[in-house]
């Protein structure tokens, strides 16, 4: 019989940081069901999220390789006990909008789940793929936020809305991959159905099998994950990415407006200055 593994592939901005960090809390109160990896520093799942990004905004050859090469490297990290497994990894879904010029909806990841899905097949594993959404009104100025954050993103909200007009609801996308994947293989959890926000993830791991009584009794999350930053930090951040400045000192720059986000609450000056 196959070993069931659950891939959570985000997406971005739906809650998954928190999520895994009550997974990596919970991890020993379910030792006896699961085995869990997360993106942590210095384990091969932070590898296998770089190369899910690169092949998403350039899907060749050799993006696939090192694609698969990552997720395999992550495989040879779990014990082979029968235990069912769960990898969760926001960046599994490729780049979000905003992220390296894309303004579509994931169009790589279904592409990517056929790779990822057929490697798990044939090292015995039976792989079902779980997707988180929110609402899109909710979504969309989260990761503009986002994009701005970390990945450089220049343009104000409103000409983000309007790059990501043509975007298509999340049935395009859970269509696109159920077609790729087969009817049945990957299941759609809303973030707004969360039933306890102190035990991020319930769906999840009730879709990984755990029971109910199990999920009651897991210890709370002792703090949430960081918020969105302030609007005032936000635009700060976003008028800097329209600077050439050497990718590392921005980085640098945007970790400090993080850590003094009061300093960013007086009215900024007019677009076009800093």
């Amino acid at each position: 019989m196959s070993r069931p593994l659950l891939l959570h592939v985000g997406v971005q901005k739906t809650g998954t940081t928190s999520l895994q960090r009550f997974l990596r809390r919970s991890e020993r109160d379910l030792s006896d069901l699961l085995v869990v990896r997360t993106p942590e520093e210095g384990t091969p799942m932070r590898p296998l999220g770089r190369a899910a990004i690169a092949f998403s905004l350039t899907p060749d050859d050799a993006h696939r390789d090192r694609l698969i090469a990552a997720f395999d490297a992550v495989l040879d990290t779990l014990p082979d006990d029968g235990r069912g497994v769960i990898i969760s990894h926001e960046n599994l879904a490729g780049a979000m909008p905003g992220n390296g010029g894309e303004t579509r909806l994931f169009p790589a990841l279904p592409q990517m789940l056929s790779l990822i899905v057929a490697r798990a097949e044939a090292r015995g594993y039976a792989p079902h793929v779980a997707v988180y959404t929110r609402r899109m009104t909710a979504w969309l100025p989260s990761v503009w936020a986002q994009a701005v954050r970390t990945d450089g993103y220049a343009e104000t909200l409103a000409q983000f809305r309007d790059r990501t007009a043509a975007l298509p609801g999340w049935g395009d996308l859970m269509r696109r991959m159920s077609a790729e994947l087969g009817a049945g293989r990957v299941s759609r959890l809303r973030l707004e159905d969360e039933s306890d926000a102190d035990r991020p993830g319930r769906q999840l791991l009730a879709l990984a099998g755990v029971p109910e009584a199990r999920l009651d009794a897991l210890p709370l999350l002792d703090s949430r994950a960081m918020e969105r930053l302030s609007p005032g930090a936000t635009e700060f951040l976003r008028r800097l990415n329209g600077l050439a400045l050497n990718p590392h000192a921005r980085d640098r720059v945007a970790d400090l407006v993080a850590r003094s986000q009061p300093l960013f609450t007086a009215h900024l000056p007019s677009e076009g200055t800093l």
